[in-house]
């Protein structure tokens, strides 16, 4: 049977995972060697040093491309490795377009390190019909958005999005790390590249430092593949081993904690010390219907809600939980807490912050693989007594 015709979970165990042809080890060797020997001067077998390709990292890479449906993949050091990747496709003068809904160190990322390099940005609304066209200039190149936004959990219309954005010539990326290729896989859209943070949901298990970058046609990933290997942010041997295997259960993991997070923000919703609760499974959600549209089956396992009171409340509530870590992150088996406006999105300027929704008050959840009751007995006892 072709991998093509192998269903998502199946993908996820043997593509790029096959057995090792010397010893027959079911598990992708962790290949530690940063250079090997070539058939001679000037002739070139697969892998020659470790930054320009590795048989543990092409391992993974095929899997990422295989879960993504793109034509390849590249694993970088980390989410943000692979974003300043993207972004070094364009040149001075060049002009991005973002979504207002961007995490905090794609924020920086563009504001304070791709604007010295005279790349410059504007955040747009990119929910309403005009957003986009409002914020393109002529010097526009790139569309950068999020499929799920983080944090305020806007799901942006991907398919139209992307068709006005390749109208005007720009190149579409998006940061897929909330839905994962489980709920969503932007580039069956028509998106050029998609980016995730493997930290997150594709290692799964807070122990892998690790970003992504998969291309929809070979002449981007050639492009973004020259630009790796000379800026150098690869990810590591024993890193794309636990991205390897933290994908070997992905999608069990996604389903499950999506479904613990709708159980839990339907009862936030109801909860007496809770203002709001933002969450794309919920009726109340704005951007709800095109989410069920969108997303394959499930509505992923990021809630935020905002607290009654101040922001030194909100600090008393997520110091209080006993579950929930207290900590930055997401996506792991173990559920956490933050408060962006301190925290995953300090890095705004107090303005943007304003601008973009992120009050003081608001709580981002990660739901992890516990009991659900449990949770939210753990909130319960936070909200009650803060």
């Amino acid at each position: 049977m072709s991998n093509d015709k192998l269903k998502f979970r199946t993908r996820a165990i043997h593509v790029g995972n096959e057995p090792d042809p010397k010893t027959g080890a079911v598990v992708t060797p962790i290949h530690l060697a940063t250079t090997f020997v070539q058939p001679g001067a000037g002739e070139w077998g697969e892998f020659d040093y470790s930054r320009s390709g590795n048989p543990t990292r092409k391992a993974v890479e095929q899997t990422l491309a295989s879960l993504e449906g793109g034509c390849g993949a590249l694993a970088f050091a980390s989410g943000m490795a692979a974003t300043h990747c993207a972004m070094m496709l364009l040149h001075s003068g060049d002009h991005v377009v973002a979504g207002m809904d961007i995490y905090g160190g794609s924020y920086r990322l563009l504001h304070k390190i791709c604007s010295t390099s005279g790349v410059s940005v504007t955040l747009a609304d990119l929910q309403s019909p005009d957003g986009l066209e409002k914020a393109v200039t002529p010097k526009t190149k790139m569309l950068w958005l999020e499929g799920i936004g983080n944090p305020r959990l806007t799901v942006p219309d991907l398919p139209a999005l992307t068709v006005q954005a390749h109208k005007l010539g720009l190149i579409v990326a998006v940061d897929n790390t909330f839905a994962t290729p489980v709920l969503m896989r932007p580039i069956e859209m028509g998106v050029d590249i998609v980016m995730h943070s493997a930290t997150k949901y594709l290692g799964g298990h807070s122990d892998c430092l690790s970003g992504v970058l998969v291309a929809r046609e070979k002449a981007m990933l050639d492009r973004l593949y020259f630009i790796q290997n000379a800026t150098g942010g690869v990810a590591a041997p024993l890193e794309c081993y636990l991205l390897g295997r933290g994908l070997k259960t992905l999608e069990l993991r996604v389903r499950e904690q999506s479904k613990t997070a709708l159980t839990i923000a339907r009862y936030l919703e109801q909860h007496p010390q809770v203002a709001s609760v933002i969450y794309p499974g919920l009726e109340s959600h704005p951007d709800h219907a095109r989410a069920a549209q969108l997303l394959d089956g499930a509505f992923g396992a990021m809630i935020t809600f905002e607290a009654k009171g101040d922001f030194e409340r909100t600090r008393r509530i997520v110091k209080s939980t006993k579950l929930f870590h207290l900590a930055v992150s997401l996506g792991a088996v173990e559920s956490l807490i933050e408060q962006p406006a301190s925290m995953s999105h300090a890095s705004y300027d107090a303005a943007a912050r304003a601008k973009a929704g992120i009050a003081d008050s608001l709580i981002r959840l990660s739901i992890g693989l516990e009991d659900a009751q449990d949770l939210i007995e753990d909130l319960d006892q936070a909200l009650r007594n803060a």
